[in-house]
C-alpha cells in the first residue's frame, strides 16, 4: 500500500524529532525475521524505552538529514529498522545485542553515537556502557573511598587501645 504525502511527512517529522533528542541509533537488517520475532523485539525495545521504527530508507535519509546522525544516511541500504536510544546511549545497543544473540537473522549494519559513525563491532562496547545511575554510583564510590580510609586510620589507635585493655582484663581474669 502506498503512503500519501502527508503520511510520509508525518513519518519523516517523527523520526527527525526522535533523532534530534536521541544520543545513539542502531540500524539493523531484519530480513528473515518472523512477525512474532519482530513483536518480541518491539516489546523488549518498548520496555527499555527504545524507539524502534521500520521505515523506508529514503524517508529515513530525509529524517536524519541535519541531525547528529547525518553520517548514517549513505549506509541506509536494504531492509533496515532504526533503534533510537531515548535517554542512555547504550540502551538501544543492549536491546539489539541481546535480541541478535538469540536471532542471528537480525544483523547490525550501522552504529552511531552523538554524530559519530562507529564500527559494527563497537556495538558491544556501546551496550556495555554504564547507565547514568551506574556512573553516578561508581563516582560516589570513588569519592567515598578516601574518606572511609581516613576514618579507619583515625579510629585505629582507639580501637587498638580498647583491644589492649580487653586482653589485659582477660589475662587478669585467667590468673
Amino acid at each position: 500500500m502506498s503512503l500519501t504525502l502527508e503520511q510520509k511527512q508525518a513519518i519523516v517529522s517523527e523520526i527527525a524529532t526522535v533523532a534530534a533528542e536521541a544520543p545513539s541509533v542502531i540500524a539493523a537488517e531484519y530480513s528473515g525475521l518472523s512477525v512474532a520475532e519482530l513483536s518480541i523485539l518491539r516489546n523488549s525495545a518498548r520496555d527499555a524505552g527504545v524507539f524502534l521504527k521500520v521505515v523506508r530508507n529514503t524517508l529515513a535519509s530525509r529524517a536524519l538529514e541535519g541531525t547528529n546522525f547525518d553520517c548514517m544516511r549513505e549506509g541506509l541500504v536494504g531492509p533496515l529498522l532504526l533503534a533510537f536510544s531515548n535517554d542512555e546511549p547504550g540502551t538501544a545497543a543492549k536491546v539489539i545485542r541481546d535480541f541478535s544473540k538469540e536471532n542471528e537473522k537480525l544483523i547490525v549494519k550501522l552504529v552511531a553515537i552523538e554524530g559519530k559513525l562507529l564500527e559494527v563491532g563497537d556495538l558491544n562496547r556501546l551496550a556495555n556502557m554504564p547507565s547514568l545511575l551506574e556512573s553516578r554510583s561508581m563516582f560516589l564510590g570513588v569519592l567515598q573511598a578516601p574518606i572511609t580510609k581516613l576514618v579507619r586510620v583515625l579510629s585505629e589507635p582507639e580501637a587498638k587501645f580498647v583491644r589492649l585493655l580487653a586482653a589485659r582484663r582477660d589475662q587478669q581474669q585467667a590468673a
